[in-house]
């Protein structure tokens, strides 16, 4: 339920960007988040699924797009994270799952948040070694059958992350949103941590 203030505005949603490297367990803590906030969680990769299967018009041009092999271009998913908001609100905020993943991408999401009157209150950088997460990837990829998964392959996925997220993180950190937290140990631990920095955060309340 949407809380009102003196002015008959809704009061300070929570909207939060998380990020973490391959192995970081972000699905698993994204999950977690959003059942203690009671956010929305938004992953695109959800998001598009759910857009094809319902026959959107979004939907049916990302289906098309990927059937022929295309990456879904940020203009689709900007219009799809739009749409998917929209169909959201009111409600206590959202948690954003793999987007932003570009400095665009993380302006045009202000834009949409600024449409509803919200903004994105922080983001998070899930933090683990390239040792855990080597060692997490390779254990998964034993039990899951995956012998593609190589420790060259990990380092390689884990140098693509670090390579993407630099100009988002930037972009944040220049609004004073950017938080870590530690996720080498348990989910538990990761959420405790988060509900931390959300406590502290200024763009909050």
């Amino acid at each position: 339920m949407t809380t009102y203030n003196e002015n008959n505005r809704p009061a300070a949603a929570l909207n939060i960007v998380l990020f973490g490297p391959p192995g970081a367990g972000k699905g698993t803590v994204a999950k977690l988040v959003a059942e203690q906030k009671q956010l929305v969680h938004l992953s695109t990769g959800d998001m598009l699924r759910q857009e094809i299967q319902l026959g959107t018009a979004i939907g049916k041009e990302a289906d098309r797009l990927i059937a022929q092999g295309h990456l879904v271009p940020d203009d689709v998913v900007v219009a799809m994270v739009r749409q998917v908001v929209a169909r959201h609100m009111p409600c206590p905020g959202f948690i954003f799952d793999g987007f932003p993943r570009t400095t665009e991408q993380a302006a045009a999401l202000d834009r949409i948040m600024a449409d509803s009157r919200a903004s994105i209150t922080l983001m998070i950088a899930l933090d683990v070694s390239e040792e855990e997460i080597i060692r997490r990837m390779l254990h998964r990829a034993d039990v899951e059958g995956r012998p593609d998964d190589t420790i060259d392959v990990i380092r390689q996925r884990i140098l693509t992350y670090h390579k993407k997220i630099k100009g988002t993180a930037d972009y944040y950190k220049a609004q004073g949103k950017y938080y870590t937290v530690d996720s080498s140990i348990t989910p538990a631990n990761t959420l405790r941590q988060i509900l931390q920095r959300i406590a502290e955060a200024p763009h909050h309340g």
